[in-house]
This record gives C-alpha cells, sequence and structure tokens, in this order.
C-alpha cells in the first residue's frame, strides 16, 4: 500500500514539474520580443553600354572594370582603316568638286576670251567684204550687165557672212559672262555634296574614339585588344554612380504601407546605416512571379509587385555599390 502511494506522488511530482515547466516555455514565449518583418531587396544603379557604330579592331583599352571614369573621358579607341580610306576618297571627290566650282566661277581664260574676240573681227570683216560685194553685184544685176545667178550667189554669201558674224559674236559674248548661272549653281551643290561626305565620314571617324557618357563605375569589359568588334557590340559597360535605386519584391499583402510618394527608411546592412528613400514606382510583376502559398487556405492568389525608391539626398548613396542588400523594416 505505501509502494502504491509513492508510486501516486512521484507521477504527481511529475505532472507537476511538466506543467511547470510548459507555464514557464509559455511566459517565456509571451516575454519574448516577436522578429520583426522586413522587406528584402538590392541596391540597383543605372548602366549604359558603350559601343560604335562602324566596326574596328580595339587598338587601346583605356580603363579596366572597376575603374572610375569622368564624362568626356577617352575609354577605348578603335582602328577602322576602311573609314580611313573612305575620308582620302572624300576629300578628293571635295577637291574636285572646289576645281570644277572655280572654273565655273571664273569663267573662261583671258586667252580664250582673246581668242573668240579675234575670231568676231574676223567675221565681222569677211561680212564687211561680202555686203559691199553684193552691193557691187546688186548694182551690175540692176544695170543688166551681169546674170541674176551670180546676184543671187553674192547674197547666199552675204547671208552666210552675217549668220557667222552673229555666231562669232556669241561666242565672244559667252566667254566673257563666263559659265550659265545654273552651271555655277550645279557646281555649288556639287561641293556642298562632296562637304557633307567628308561630314559624314569625320561622324564615323569619331565613333572610333570612345568617351564615356556620364560619370560612372567601369563594371564589365567585353572585348580584348586586338579583337574584332562589329557595328553596335558592346565594348563596356559603365555604371552611373549617381542614379541609384532600390529594388524590393513586396507580396501584395505588403503592400497596404507602400504608396507612391511614400518616404521609407532604408537598412544598408553593407554600409551599417540607414538612409531615407521615397517610393517612386510599383508596378506587378509577371504572372511567373505570382505567389501561391495562400491558395490551399485563403483560395486566392497573392501577386508579387516591384516597388522602387530612390534616395532622398543624392550624397547619401555615395558609397552604395549596385548589388548591396537593402533592407525595409515593418
Amino acid at each position: 500500500m505505501a509502494k502504491k502511494r509513492t508510486r501516486v506522488s512521484n507521477l504527481l511530482i511529475i505532472a507537476l514539474v511538466i506543467v511547470v515547466v510548459l507555464a514557464l516555455i509559455i511566459l517565456m514565449g509571451a516575454l519574448m520580443p516577436k522578429p520583426q518583418e522586413v522587406l528584402q531587396g538590392e541596391a540597383e544603379t543605372t548602366d549604359y553600354r558603350l559601343s560604335s557604330k562602324v566596326p574596328g579592331r580595339v587598338k587601346e583599352l583605356r580603363v579596366q572594370a572597376g575603374d572610375k571614369v569622368k564624362a568626356g573621358d577617352t575609354l577605348a579607341i578603335l582602328e577602322a582603316p576602311e573609314v580611313e580610306a573612305k575620308m582620302a576618297q572624300a576629300r578628293a571627290a571635295e577637291s574636285a568638286a572646289q576645281a570644277i566650282e572655280l572654273k565655273a566661277q571664273n569663267g573662261a581664260r583671258q586667252q580664250e576670251i582673246q581668242g573668240a574676240y579675234e575670231l568676231w573681227q574676223k567675221a565681222k570683216a569677211g561680212l564687211d567684204v561680202a555686203e559691199k560685194t553684193f552691193a557691187r553685184v546688186e548694182r551690175l544685176f540692176n544695170e543688166g550687165v551681169i546674170a541674176a545667178q551670180k546676184r543671187d550667189e553674192a547674197q547666199a554669201q552675204l547671208q552666210a557672212m552675217q549668220a557667222t558674224e552673229r555666231a562669232a559674236k556669241s561666242q565672244y559674248e559667252m566667254a566673257r559672262e563666263g559659265a550659265r548661272r545654273e552651271d555655277k549653281a550645279a557646281a555649288q551643290a556639287q561641293v556642298a555634296r562632296a562637304q557633307g561626305a567628308i561630314q559624314e565620314v569625320n561622324a564615323y571617324m569619331a565613333e572610333t574614339v570612345l568617351t564615356a557618357t556620364a560619370d560612372g563605375t567601369v563594371t564589365e569589359v567585353f572585348p580584348e585588344i586586338g579583337e574584332l568588334v562589329g557595328t553596335g557590340a558592346p565594348i563596356m559597360n559603365v555604371a552611373m554612380d549617381a542614379d541609384v535605386k532600390f529594388i524590393f519584391n513586396v507580396r501584395e499583402d505588403y503592400l497596404s504601407d507602400l504608396k507612391v510618394g511614400s518616404n521609407l527608411r532604408v537598412y544598408l546592412p553593407a554600409l551599417d546605416r540607414e538612409i531615407d528613400v521615397k517610393i517612386a514606382r510599383i508596378a506587378v510583376m509577371g504572372s511567373y512571379s505570382t505567389w501561391k502559398a495562400t491558395k490551399a487556405l485563403d483560395q486566392y492568389d497573392l501577386k508579387t509587385f516591384e516597388v522602387e525608391a530612390r534616395p532622398a539626398k543624392a550624397s547619401d548613396v555615395k558609397d552604395v555599390i549596385a548589388g548591396m542588400t537593402a533592407i525595409i523594416k515593418k
């Protein structure tokens, strides 16, 4: 009987201990701080890629990945002998067009003008002789001394010399006046066309020297020196350090406190500091991002949205590098 009472007492003690332990666990759970919910994202920068409009061979690479660059810095130089050959052709065409224009503007040479004048004077002298000859023949014909055939021949000779004198005079006046207005305009147009071709080739030549369009950090360099690159092929990637944004993929049941224009505090573990940001954009992501974990429980799907936040001060992101973790604490 005593053994039975001892066994019952032991069971009661064990039960009491279990109850106390459970009570302590429940109490500790109630007193322990609940884990704070966080939204985790990362920093991103706007990048731009350097490429050329003309194909060429990489002659120089003046930077490497990780280098800081300023707008206007020369980053790479290409070698394009085909473009240089086009430039030589364009300059030759310009020289030829300028010579044609100069000839059109200056007109005939003085010797040509003098020669045309002498031919005109010769034709005038011949016309004078033909007029006198016809006058004598006409008088003799009227007196009945010569036949009508002779008169007609003298008249034809006179008309021929009149036409010759007019033609010679026209040639002299044309030589003295120079090229026609239309010819001069055509020559000027040829010069303008040649100069336009040179400007076009100059634009292509400029594409062989690649410069930074904005301050930033070189993140990738794709070709090696000596490699051929095609038209539009990327040569290097530059991150614009001053243009930093923070991207968060947020499930829609967490969007109630996030609105476009809202101000937030973002914690950056890499820098161990917080910065002020403002939500700039909220956009739904693709259907592949649909969160389906609640469907069995709540009978609906939760989609994921992309939230973009921008720093309130540019100075706050001085040391921020793309890829750094960013945390919003709720």
